[in-house]
């Protein structure tokens, strides 16, 4: 069985609390995201990582506080969460050749990471039997990443104890939308076999 783990927008403006839209406690969830990411590397599973790369104007600032500004160090991810080698998709519509990577970064402008349009066809090359979904912030980038992964018809796992939400009870929310969609939840340890602790 072939499975994608997918890390969504874990980038300093969300998981550090000088960040510019900071999420409550998302740096308690980093060293899961981490062994995650390490984990997808260690046993060869191919990891797709979403990440916000804002224009200085961008339209999206009309609701949200300016953040993930391309190039800035807010935009960027801690550097735990990262591989080697890696390769950046960015949303211009292209072919880009991923072969060899162990982390696919898929940039986007918007709170769906399917709004990248190169997403749908990485995901056809990438031939997952499986999904794990991870990240924040649980009731809108990685709810619209899971369900978004449900639609494709495999399976979709999201690991409760590495996503982070802005309000508990719209995350709980998602979680019984996204079960009652297929979708099931899992652990760090579930999926790692080992326990997580904070740093």
């Amino acid at each position: 069985m072939r499975t994608v783990f997918f890390d969504v927008d874990t980038q300093n403006d969300f998981m550090l609390p000088a960040g510019a839209l900071y999420v409550p406690g998302a740096e308690q969830i980093l060293p899961a995201v981490a062994r995650l990411n390490r984990y997808a590397a260690e046993h060869g599973i191919p990891l797709i990582s979403s990440t916000d790369a804002h224009a200085e104007n961008d339209p999206e600032f009309q609701q949200w506080p300016p953040h993930c500004v391309a190039g800035t160090f807010g935009q960027q991810k801690p550097p735990e969460t990262l591989l080697e080698p890696r390769v950046v998709i960015p949303t211009a519509p292209g072919t880009y050749d991923v072969r060899g990577a162990r982390q696919i970064i898929v940039e986007k402008q918007a709170l769906d990471v399917f709004t990248n349009p190169n997403l749908a066809g990485l995901l056809e090359e990438l031939k997952a039997d499986r999904y794990v979904v991870y990240g924040v912030v649980t009731e809108y980038c990685v709810r619209c990443a899971a369900m978004g992964l449900l639609k494709t018809g495999k399976p979709v796992a999201l690991v409760t104890d590495a996503v982070k939400s802005l309000r508990e009870e719209d995350a709980e929310q998602t979680l019984q939308e996204f079960l009652a969609a297929g979708g099931r939840l899992t652990t760090v340890a579930e999926l790692c076999g080992t326990s997580v602790t904070a740093a």
